[in-house]
């Protein structure tokens, strides 16, 4: 029984949603042979502000591009 937790900031809509659950259990079909009945998939939106890479918040990071 795979279970995917995808975690990533958030902002995705339903749609883009929808298309990385259906990508996802393809592909644990398509290469591990597992069933998609049984592959679970968790998408966890995090906040920006919560979210840090390269030293920053992820929110600060972004700020800092657009100057």
């Amino acid at each position: 029984m795979p279970y995917v937790n995808i975690q990533i900031t958030a902002g995705a809509s339903k749609q883009q949603k929808t298309e990385l659950v259906q990508e996802v259990t393809a592909s644990l079909q398509r290469i591990l042979g597992k069933k998609p009945e049984y592959t679970h998939i968790v998408i966890q939106e995090i906040a920006e502000e919560n979210w840090g890479f390269a030293g920053l918040l992820t929110d600060e990071w972004k700020r800092q591009q657009q100057n």
